[in-house]
């Protein structure tokens, strides 16, 4: 039970750590993240997914990218499409360059 409670408090921790760093950041990823069609250079922040059949998230750039289950970057983080990665999601969601 110990376990169970301290991967369920390192999970929170996560996700809280992920929920404050999408405020506010000056970030940017160095490359070229395509969704949904559009290509986006040196990308930061937030991108909505799903107004393009199929959606695609393609990513050049040196970081991460997050699919979030919901628009908006909300709800909760379905995948990582890691560098030189392509995802094709499923219904309407959003991306986030970590």
């Amino acid at each position: 039970m110990n376990r169970r409670l301290a991967t369920a408090a390192g999970a929170a921790a996560a996700a809280a750590a992920l929920a404050l760093s999408t405020h506010g950041t000056a970030y940017a990823a160095h490359g070229i993240l395509v969704v949904d069609g559009v290509s986006h250079r040196d990308p930061g922040g937030c991108y909505p997914l799903g107004d393009f059949v199929p959606p695609t998230v393609s990513n050049y750039t040196d970081a991460a990218v997050a699919v979030w289950s919901r628009p908006d970057c909300s709800g909760r983080v379905e995948h990582f499409v890691d560098p030189g990665e392509t995802y094709r999601p499923e219904g309407n969601r959003s991306v986030f360059v970590l």
